[in-house]
């Protein structure tokens, strides 16, 4: 049977990989939900067994991420750039100003998404640098003129990572989409956080978003469909919502609550990501990271070889070998290990491996 058959390490950036034992959960749930002999796929987003689901997925997200009920969560459809767009038409007002900080790619499309509505800028960019690093404690700028300030904690594309909240006078927004619940986090720092699940909560369609309930209470009268406050009122299905993936949030939620949650995800990730590191900081110069080593991601190790040449033949070779999604992202080249939650450190272990063995072979 298929679901027998050997399965790839995934190292892609997303959709990504998913635990073995939620893609089971889902294959039996596929065929029949709760013992109803309808699967998930079929059941009605109005009857009592989406009910259940949609409401434990509710709590499973409260639960892990340890926001209380001064956070609304809305599941909202299609991936973060759709909320970008929809973040200043829901909080912005005449005369208000958006803030970002440029240190990922997907606070660039967030900010080409708001400066076509509102007048918008750049407080710090590491594009000197070529988005080697983030801010440094200091380099942010008085922000208190900004209705709201907007940074992406993880960098997939060169590798860096925010370590903590950021630290602004302004209310902040927070894309954690390739980070989210893989380390402990502090998201009542935040007005609005918001992630894509395709990376570390399941499906690729879906975004979940927390919302601070007194920003929804003020936020502006639009076209309910894309309102979150309407969203929120209706329980994130002011229409047919993306049934499956609000299914499947639930059951990744639960799969890290059982597993230890954000604390234990952070000890487990830093394991992981180690073991890649020390591939590369071992190698004599063979392998280079792109990201500074201060603010190296847990999630997207992304590397080169000195000799760019050898690039196309290590992720061939490594694709033979079932270390599948290395390519880096295309706007960068090189290579790129995403070791999102799912990824075991086996995984790990065998990249490691197979990196020194190229490097034997190569060097």
């Amino acid at each position: 049977m298929a679901s027998d058959s050997p399965r790839a390490f995934n190292f892609s950036a997303g959709p990504s990989a998913l635990p073995e034992e939620v893609l089971r959960q889902a294959q039996a749930d596929i065929w029949s939900l709760h013992g109803t002999g309808i699967g998930i796929l079929e059941h009605s987003h109005r009857g009592k067994t989406f009910d259940k689901v949609l409401f434990e997925t509710f709590d499973a997200l409260r639960k892990v991420s340890k926001l209380g009920d001064d956070y609304e969560i809305i599941l909202m459809p299609g991936g973060a750039t759709v909320q970008f767009a929809l973040l200043p038409m829901n909080f912005l007002r005449p005369g208000d100003r958006a803030a970002f900080v440029d240190s990922s790619i997907w606070t660039r499309v967030a900010y080409e998404q708001a400066v076509k509505q509102v007048p918008s800028e750049y407080i710090w960019s590491a594009k000197a640098t070529n988005y080697d690093r983030i801010p440094k404690p200091g380099e942010l700028p008085d922000c208190s003129k900004y209705a709201y300030v907007q940074y992406c904690t993880n960098n997939t594309v060169e590798g860096s990572q925010f370590d903590g909240p950021l630290d602004v006078n302004a209310p902040t927004i927070c894309d954690a989409s390739s980070d989210i619940f893989s380390r402990p986090y502090d998201y009542s720092k935040h007005a609005v956080i918001l992630a894509c699940a395709q990376k570390n909560l399941g499906p690729s369609g879906n975004t979940v978003m927390f919302v601070r309930r007194d920003w929804l209470e003020r936020s502006n009268d639009i076209s309910p469909i894309l309102s979150f406050r309407e969203n929120a009122k209706a329980e994130s299905r002011l229409n047919t919502p993306n049934t499956f993936g609000i299914y499947l949030i639930g059951v990744m939620c639960r799969w890290l609550l059982a597993q230890g949650g954000m604390d234990a995800m952070g000890k487990r990730n830093a394991e992981k990501a180690k073991v890649v590191y020390d591939a590369i900081d071992n190698s004599g110069g063979f392998y280079a990271g792109t990201a500074q080593p201060w603010c190296r991601s847990q999630m997207n190790v992304t590397f080169r070889i000195a000799n760019h040449a050898l690039e196309q033949r290590f992720i061939d070779e490594a694709t033979l070998l079932g270390l599948d999604g290395l390519t880096g992202h295309r706007s960068v080249g090189g290579m790129r290990a995403s070791i999102y939650n799912a990824v075991p450190l086996k995984a790990c272990v065998a990249l490691a491996d197979f990196m020194r063995e190229f490097q034997r072979k190569n060097g």
